[in-house]
């Protein structure tokens, strides 16, 4: 994959949401929602055999302000009592399984002293402890619990153990909370659990939105654990419960980011996903956009994220055969034609799909739907109404030229010749499109160069030193500036100017000499195009793809 391959897709991981209504409240709503948790038996009474409990088994009482702060002594008090009220719930429930009466009291005993345990959360210096002695196995044990008020109290706190926030003030306290979690196969229990709980409870939605947030923080702290949630039956929960015909929710939305998440950079849960049908499963929950727009800008995200995933499959060639399959194209083009608010995501599908070697089935097929009927009226005008969508004009325009890209370098025969036979059409007016294209980012380039040069010089000046480092931030600044889709344009150029059309390359030239340029600063952009490109693929690829184009450089 070329730079510009990579600069163009990286899907948005997003921030954690809250089950509230304002995404914007986040890590606060949280909060919270743990300080209700931990103060929720208070509104019942306290009653005075619950303290005299809590004096007896050692744990500090959340009720009292002379309470010092927690220390190493105090966390293990609390985790001591922790083990002593889960072990006698244990022993109680399986003394008395048909009489509740019996074992009430010590789940409320438990819940209490689960919810004690969050003030933990506010040291992560000494998370230690919890692996130490054993709390992180014993917490892990009673996700399977008879009563789920008591594995959803569990999954709030791991929730809170595991805010990304918190990690990041002890890496060492972090890493050996998350080592023990991983050993303890957290992921798959966490599944177990999910699907038992049901989302038209409150408490239990509450838990589905915690439990989804310890695997984000997770994957945001230790990314490789994204393939191993995968394989402990994540994904296939994620797409059962996209599928599930439930109104939209925030625990929808909440989905679809972590599907983006464990689908980014990564083969494995991608190819997994394929063996699901999980592309079948992505092309249903889009159509839904085709010919509706998002109600909601919470929607509207959801919608983002489904198209991330979608891109972020389409970097695995055996699910471009799925996508084909399974009429993604189809529905791209519909969505291009319908100029919805998906009309922006589909074009960058297309793109994923279509491109490099891989993508020459999907190039066939786009031009046999009548494809190039939709894809040239988006080449000669951006849309107007694209900020909605919060892609930018330079995005749009990229896009299209990628595409166009990959049909000339992908189509043969037949195909090839209707592709072409497009730029002769109305007096060559794609040709003035194409060539008003070049030269406006070879000028947005030219200004980005000239400033990057000035800044070199200032440098140089100065005594500094330029690295490799910042060779490649200046590199960035260029591509950014438009570099890449310069290269695109320039490819296309010589493309159609070594196709026997030769109106269309009498048409190039007379452009460039009106303009005052020549043909030697495309073949300038094209050699550099040549010697960057393929990065992040195969050797065979790559010399392919440069042998391609310095042929048509001596041509051109």
């Amino acid at each position: 994959m070329d730079v510009g391959e990579l600069l163009r897709y990286q899907p948005d991981r997003g921030t954690k949401r809250t089950r509230d209504d304002d995404p914007d409240e986040g890590k606060a709503q949280r909060k919270e929602r743990g300080a209700r948790n931990r103060h929720r038996d208070e509104e019942r009474g306290a009653q005075e055999d619950d303290k005299a409990l809590d004096k007896a088994d050692g744990a500090p009482n959340a009720d009292d302000d002379e309470v010092e702060p927690l220390d190493e002594v105090g966390v293990k008090k609390m985790i001591l009592a922790f083990e002593k009220r889960s072990y006698k719930n244990q022993e109680l429930r399986i003394k008395f399984p048909d009489n509740p009466e019996k074992f009430m009291e010590s789940e409320l005993d438990l819940n209490d002293i689960i919810q004690e345990m969050h003030v933990i959360a506010t040291i992560p210096d000494l998370y230690h402890l919890l692996v130490e002695l054993n709390a992180v196995q014993s917490l892990l044990g009673l996700l399977g619990h008879e009563n789920s008020d008591v594995c959803i109290a569990v999954v709030d706190l791991l929730q809170e153990l595991t805010d990304i926030d918190t990690l990041q003030e002890s890496e060492e306290g972090a890493q050996v909370l998350i080592d023990s979690l991983v050993e303890g196969q957290v992921i798959a229990l966490l599944v177990q659990n999910l699907e038992r709980l049901d989302e038209s409870v409150k408490e239990e939605a509450d838990g589905v939105h915690n439990t989804l947030a310890i695997i984000e923080n997770m994957t945001e702290f230790r990314p490789e654990i994204c393939t191993e949630a995968a394989q402990q039956g994540l994904l296939q929960w994620l797409l059962k419960r996209s599928k599930a015909k439930m109104p939209f929710d925030a625990n929808k939305l909440y989905c679809s980011e972590i599907l983006a998440i464990i689908l980014q950079n990564n083969d494995d849960t991608r190819e997994l996903l394929g063996e699901l049908d999980g592309i079948d499963v992505l092309l249903q929950q889009l159509s839904v956009f085709k010919r509706h727009d998002p109600s909601t800008a919470e929607e509207q995200e959801m919608m983002e994220n489904l198209f991330d995933g979608l891109c972020s499959c389409l970097m695995l060639s055996s699910n471009r055969e799925r996508f084909l399959k399974g009429e993604g194209l189809q529905l791209m083009n519909l969505m291009l034609r319908e100029k919805k608010m998906s009309r922006c995501s589909a074009l960058r599908v297309l793109d994923h799909a279509m491109i490099g070697p891989e993508g020459s089935d999907n190039c066939h097929k786009f031009v046999d739907i009548l494809g190039l009927r939709t894809i040239f009226p988006l080449f000669m005008k951006s849309p107007k109404k694209m900020k909605k969508t919060g892609i930018s004009e330079k995005e749009h325009e990229e896009h299209v030229c990628s595409i166009l890209a990959s049909l000339l370098r992908n189509l043969k025969a037949q195909q090839r010749t209707r592709l072409l036979s497009k730029f002769t059409e109305n007096d060559c007016e794609k040709v003035d499109r194409l060539m008003e294209l070049y030269f406006k980012y070879l000028d947005a380039v030219r200004v980005a160069d000239k400033k990057i040069e000035g800044e070199k010089h200032d440098m140089v000046r100065r005594g500094e030193i330029l690295d490799d480092e910042l060779e490649d931030e200046f590199y960035l600044r260029r591509l950014d500036a438009g570099l890449f889709l310069l290269q695109l344009l320039c490819y296309i150029i010589a493309e159609i100017c070594n196709s026997n059309l030769p109106q269309v390359r009498q048409r190039v030239m007379q452009i460039l000499t009106m303009r005052g340029s020549s043909i030697k600063i495309m073949r300038h952009i094209l050699k550099e195009y040549s010697e960057s490109i393929g990065d992040g693929k195969s050797a065979e690829f790559r010399e392919s793809e440069q042998k391609r184009i310095l042929e048509l450089l001596e041509t051109l």
